[in-house]
């Protein structure tokens, strides 16, 4: 007869039709990869065949099948009925002494060997010998802070009873799984005190794209079961693979969550022994000064990332891992990994579906984007499960937050938004599942959202996802990826919103011919540079408050700009690494700059800011040295502290050759050599002096990138911001197109790179021929004209190689 307990020690891979696919990862792990230094907690588990004892000893194999078999499986209209009584079938039973005593058993040794007092996560573990897809993730029940044998045998005999909750009953139904063919197996952990810490989980892929080349980490204060319920917004961090390997700083991004709950053990009374009729656990209210502090430090985040980087590596797959800290040692461990299946189960690389809102409408509220896809229904607010029948199939469901329970429900709706949860939470890992649109973290914003009323719910817009009023309309593309031919022009992209790198990284390209650090530093920082790097000089007392409070997470207030630039920096090199990602260092003209917090103090006024105080002017002149240094630090976190020496540099409006001299030598100052570490810079060619004197700055620089706005504008003398004179501004004009010309001709003779962006190539095939015969390097768009722009190109490419060919001249 096949023991009742197996040990975590005992179990591997192998054992999971016996215990489970949860049961058996854990032994997996316990076995090959604590002796690596990954912390898994001890534990055991019951066979499934203890499980099949236990209904034999009760006798009730035959109630539960005749009960079953009474389902109405087309309505589900008795579905609540049916369940209620199979659960109170088992409740009601009593486990055989062989198996009572091998529980009580292994439960006493678990005890010897874990130091202090025990406390265990009972978790239930689906298994079935002949239905190896039945893996019935977040279905069953899990129960923590278990004290004392007889609670640990009601906590197991909860989790047979948990394999007949409604949804469970249902999910079978649905997945034509036999329901008396389904076993249990019974997980008995050690507890990680992570309810005086901290936990979550992470996923070594990136959930809503399936980019595979980082590790994203989400967690909040106290137990896990409120990350992974979708309870609280979440801290969130993106850690890049290759920096891992190479020992490099690894974090790309870190985003601060709210945390409002804290989900926490009762502690028993003094002297209270046996069951106790209070919850094990509580959610309390998190205190304002943790909700305004990351959990973990960065130390842990990046051995958080070398763990699941190692699980990756032994399963051969992508994993979704749960992790814990334990507040009592200050030990991380790892309490779950099980393979992702979203994206691991989809053919990679086949075709590409695109999703564009034509005209943004009224938002009625916005939280996190769960993939990138566009819906419009009729929004039905629901407080519970129990008002499952007052969505219709094709409607938008709104609620605070969902669990297991809603499944069924969640199969109707067109789109979900709800108020509380992160990326990887119930409704989030639902909805990537189905396929669905979803906005999780939404706040108080669904309220502003009236009940019945047609909206839009855009996810194609980045990490934001917006619900608007009303029905919009919206564009969708299906690439095929297997025929698709590139151009032996490189086309490239124009970004700056680094929450859209991982999903335009799937895009046919060959990097980023123009990153703007213009979007970040307005959206994501705020602050005026020289405001962080010179605040001791800031006047005015409101602004200062509030630099104060923006920047109260960071010892140095610049830390505060060079992070977060950084950050966005590092995500879109990640993203497309390793071909190049050139960014263009900050060209807000005087005017816009003074739109930033503190910037008013440190800005002229000029009469036109467009030819003014911009560009390569700033960067060594007393008003901005102190903010470029800023930027140039940055550059170096990237490159030198991540790794990712795929960033080039591009300096903007460089009028002069001297000006370009002066800034290389300030550039390297702040330890951004030309030449050092294999550091490219690249200028704009965008005024006339820069093309007249192409082979001189050929000798400054590295690359030249044409922008063909300004150098439209320069040529034929005109303001581009002037409506009057709007009219006359055409990158086809005679003029501009021979100055285009011939910076082209130069940088061939002195074998440079040149590339131009702009949108012109893409809306006017004759453009993009032009640039083709001049046989320029490279040509970038923006996302939403690169298709269009490769078809011009290629266009333009198969017509030169007709008339090149003999026959055709």
């Amino acid at each position: 007869m096949a023991k009742s307990i197996l040990n975590f020690s005992e179990i591997t891979l192998r054992n999971l039709p016996q215990v489970g696919g949860k049961n058996a990862s854990l032994g997996e792990m316990f076995r090959a990869l604590a002796p690596e230094g990954i912390r898994v907690p001890d534990g055991f588990a019951t066979h499934a065949q203890a499980y099949w004892e236990y209904l034999d000893a009760n006798d009730l194999r035959a109630r539960l099948t005749s009960l079953l078999d009474d389902l109405d499986i087309v309505e589900f209209s008795n579905l609540r009925e049916v369940g209620e009584k199979a659960r109170q079938l088992i409740m009601g039973g009593e486990f055989p002494d062989s198996i009572r005593l091998a529980i009580e058993k292994a439960y006493r040794e678990l005890a010897q060997r874990t130091p202090g007092d025990l406390q265990v996560a009972v978790r239930s573990s689906a298994t079935a010998e002949d239905l190896p897809s039945a893996s019935f993730a977040g279905q069953l029940e899990s129960y923590l802070n278990i004290r004392g044998e007889a609670a640990l045998l009601e906590a197991c005999r909860k989790c047979y009873a948990s394999l007949f909750t409604d949804r469970v009953i249902k999910y079978r139904t649905d997945n034509g799984f036999p329901h008396m063919k389904v076993a249990v197996s019974v997980g008995v952990q050690r507890m990680v005190r992570s309810d005086k810490a901290c936990a979550g989980v992470g996923f070594t892929l990136e959930p809503e794209t399936g980019f595979r080349n980082v590790i994203l980490l989400t967690g909040s204060w106290g137990l896990g079961e409120n990350v992974v319920q979708g309870t609280v917004n979440l801290d969130q961090f993106t850690l890049f693979k290759p920096a891992l390997v190479a020992g490099k700083t690894a974090i790309l991004n870190k985003k601060l969550g709210e945390k409002e709950k804290t989900l926490i053990y009762c502690e028993p009374d003094a002297g209270e022994t046996g069951l106790s009729s209070r919850p094990p656990t509580i959610n309390v209210d998190t205190p304002l000064e943790r909700q305004q502090r990351y959990i973990l430090d960065d130390s842990e985040i990046e051995e958080l990332g070398r763990w699941c980087l190692r699980i990756e590596k032994h399963y051969k797959r992508p994993m979704d891992i749960e992790w814990a800290k334990d507040g009592l040692t200050g030990e991380m461990f790892i309490v779950q990994a099980r393979p992702e299946t979203v994206h691991a189960s989809q053919s990679q690389g086949l075709s590409l579906r695109t999703y564009a809102i034509r005209n943004r409408g009224t938002v009625l509220a916005t939280g996190i984007s769960v993939g990138s896809k566009i819906a419009s229904g009729t929004a039905r607010r629901l407080s519970g499960p129990e008002d499952s029948d007052k969505l219709k199939k094709g409607e938008v469901l709104i609620t605070e937050s969902t669990n297991p329970d809603w499944d069924p429900i969640l199969k109707k709706a067109s789109a979900i938004i709800t108020a509380k949860g992160g990326r990887t939470s119930h409704a989030a890992i639902v909805a990537r599942e189905m396929g669905a649109v979803a906005i999780v973290g939404a706040g108080s914003g669904i309220y502003n959202i009236p009940d019945g009323q047609v909206v839009t719910v855009s996810c194609a817009e980045g990490e934001t996802g917006f619900v608007y009023d009303g029905k919009l309309d919206w564009d969708e593309e299906e690439i095929d990826m297997r025929n698709f031919r590139m151009p032996k022009t490189k086309p490239m992209l124009i970004l700056g919103d680094p929450d859209k790198a991982f999903q335009l990284s799937f895009l046919p390209n060959r990097g980023v011919g123009l990153m703007r650090l213009e979007f970040v530093i307005a959206n994501a920082i705020g602050i005026h540079p020289v405001a962080l790097a010179r605040f001791d000089t800031v006047k005015d007392e409101k602004v200062r408050v509030e630099i104060e409070r923006l920047t109260s997470l960071y010892a140095r207030k610049e830390d505060y700009f060079v992070e977060r630039l950084a950050q966005a920096v590092g995500t879109i090199a990640a993203a497309f690494h390793p071909k190049d990602v050139i960014v263009r260092m900050s060209d807000f003209k005087s005017n816009e700059y003074a739109n930033l917090l503190g910037g008013r103090q440190f800005e002229p006024e000029e009469e036109n800011p467009m030819i003014g105080f911009r560009g390569a002017s700033r960067y060594y002149h007393e008003r901005y040295r102190d903010g470029f240094k800023l930027e140039c630090e940055a550059i170096l976190r990237v490159r030198e502290g991540m790794g990712l020496e795929n960033v080039k540099v591009m300096i903007p409006f460089c009028r002069t050759l001297d000006e370009g001299a002066k800034v290389l030598e300030v550039m390297a100052q702040h330890g951004l050599k030309r030449g050092g570490n294999g550091l490219e810079v690249y200028v704009m060619v965008e005024i006339p002096s820069n093309v007249i004197l192409a082979r001189e700055f050929a000798d400054l620089f590295d690359g030249f990138s044409i922008g063909s706005n300004d150098l439209t504008q320069l040529t034929l003398g005109l303001d581009r911001d002037s409506a009057l004179v709007s009219n006359l501004f055409n990158e086809n004009n005679p003029a501009v197109q021979r100055l285009i010309s011939e910076a082209i001709r130069s940088a061939r003779k002195t074998k440079t790179p040149i590339g131009l962006c702009g949108q012109a190539p893409s809306d006017f095939p004759d453009f993009a021929r032009f640039l083709v015969e001049q046989r320029i390097t490279s040509v970038s768009f923006t996302p939403d004209a690169l298709l269009r722009g490769i078809e011009n190109i290629l266009a333009a490419e198969d017509g030169l190689t007709k008339r090149k060919t003999p026959g055709n001249a």
